[in-house]
């Protein structure tokens, strides 16, 4: 148990020194995209790998957003008027996506308001959760292409 414990702490030790040049690289690189609400160090990172070395590659935020896997795409049929997400993309950038989304439902009074607004107006949480992720995607895209 004691060898275990030891293993434990050095390991420890070692992800907290990799978070802490994780968190200077990724400020360095993008110190806006940090800033925003619900974004961490870890999310953004996973957003700045999902870009890549040239952001500016990409054409547009649909673009960006399509890379992700949130862009909306029409799943209409008869009277009904609907989206759904996208299924391609980077899975690890649609969960930071997600967990932005989760963190602002819950913390961002804006988002709260938004949320309130939509479910009065009858759609589901599950459409609200699709355009608050490309919402998300959009200002990500725009802070990428102008720290880089």
């Amino acid at each position: 148990m004691r060898s275990l414990a030891r293993r434990w702490l050095a390991l420890q030790a070692e992800i907290d020194d990799l978070d802490s040049h994780l968190v200077a690289l990724v400020t360095a690189a993008a110190p806006d995209l940090v800033a925003l609400p619900g974004l961490g160090v870890d999310t953004a990172g996973q957003l700045l790998v999902t870009a890549g070395d040239n952001p500016h590659r990409l054409h547009s935020e649909a673009a960006f957003a399509r890379l992700c896997g949130v862009a909306a795409i029409p799943a209409s049929s008869g009277r009904t008027d609907r989206h759904r997400l996208h299924r391609g993309g980077d899975r690890d950038a649609n969960r930071a996506l997600w967990g932005i989304t989760l963190v602002r439902m819950r913390c961002h009074q804006p988002t709260k308001d938004y949320v309130t607004r939509r479910t009065v107006k009858g759609k589901t949480m599950t459409e609200i959760m699709r355009c608050l992720k490309r919402n998300i995607a959009r200002d990500a895209y725009r802070l990428l292409t102008n720290s880089g």
